[in-house]
């Protein structure tokens, strides 16, 4: 198969940055599904794995976890899917992603691809939809529904993948008002379109732009996407009382001790735990990502899709790398895949 590498360490103005290569087809596992690759998302991580920030073992030679493509064969244990059926997921950091022809995945990480959604815009959706779903429902346990006293919803660094889905969820399936942060117009204006009920700026004193607002339900909880460090004492200031926080990014330290006079809590959400520790809870993201797949079918999410490059090739994969480091990206970027 056709796949492209990616020297570890390097940068993108490296020229060796990525190389296309030739290399054999995956082998499956009972439950892997092997997946004809028709489009993948660039995320940060891809890019902290290429420049040596983050190392996931000498087996992953291939990057790309936000996948869109087409069923071609299965394991001798599958149930969920068949050849031919389409597809989408986020698959495993420990193997190989999908920046080739072809890649294997478990079975239970993955979903049906939304039947309204083209393949570029269904694979701007998993690892950032897994991770607000997980986020919202299972670490900051808010409760789905419209109830009119839900509270409100912080989302710090909203304009990105995560803070994208978390809006639109948030909105449509709770009952939370949802407030966004973003700096700049374009992120202001991506934000509302999405659904948040305000956009605050976190380049100036959180506290004060929420007073600004005017009367707003209480911070019952809180979503830290991005300089979580840079904010934690306005976030720990900002959160109501028995009010949860939760937090996706690394930290070398995180005081939570302002939390305790709140009786408030932190969590932590990393979308690679179930496949990492596999087991029966890996079948989450299988269900999650149905769920989600039935949300944008109905209307009630859109794509996250911000900007396609194509076709998949080692210049336009260090392109998309660039957008993804510059820390300006609004959504996603993804690339169809066309070997």
């Amino acid at each position: 198969m056709q796949a492209i590498t990616f020297r570890r360490g390097s940068t993108v103005s490296d020229p060796q940055c990525f190389t296309a290569v030739e290399k054999e087809p995956p082998t499956l596992r009972a439950r892997d599904i092997l997946v004809s690759v028709r489009a993948v998302a660039v995320n940060p991580v891809d890019t902290k794995i290429r420049d040596g920030q983050v190392f996931m073992g000498d087996a992953v030679d291939i990057l790309g976890w936000d996948v869109a493509g087409v069923v071609s064969e299965v394991g001798s244990e599958v149930t969920l899917f068949q050849p031919g059926d389409e597809v989408f997921y986020s698959g495993d950091l420990r193997k190989a992603g999908a920046n080739a022809e072809f890649n294997a995945v478990d079975e239970r990480l993955v979903g049906h691809k939304p039947s309204r959604l083209s393949f570029t815009q269904a694979a701007a959706l998993p690892l950032t939809s897994i991770t607000a779903w997980e986020l919202l429902f299972d670490r900051l346990a808010v409760t789905p529904g419209k109830q009119h006293d839900a509270g409100a919803l912080l989302i710090l660094g909203a304009a990105g993948g995560v803070g994208s889905m978390l809006i639109q969820l948030a909105r449509r399936l709770t009952g939370l008002t949802v407030i966004a942060t973003a700096s700049r117009p374009e992120s202001r204006d991506w934000c509302l379109a999405l659904g948040a009920h305000q956009v605050i700026d976190h380049s100036r004193s959180l506290k004060d732009e929420l007073h600004a607002t005017g009367a707003l339900p209480p911070i019952t909880h809180i979503g830290a996407l991005n300089q979580t460090d840079r904010h934690w004492a306005a976030l720990a200031d900002i959160i109501a009382p028995e009010g949860k926080i939760g937090v996706i990014t690394n930290h070398v330290t995180l005081d939570a001790t302002p939390l305790r006079s709140k009786s408030a809590s932190l969590h932590w959400e990393d979308v690679v735990t179930r496949p990492f520790f596999g087991g029966d809870k890996m079948i989450a993201h299988h269900r999650i990502l149905e769920e989600i797949a039935w949300l944008a079918d109905t209307g009630g999410l859109r794509s996250t899709i911000a900007k396609e490059l194509e076709p998949l090739s080692p210049t336009t994969l260090a392109e998309a790398h660039a957008m993804v480091e510059s820390g300006r990206m609004v959504g996603k970027v993804v690339l169809p895949v066309q070997f």
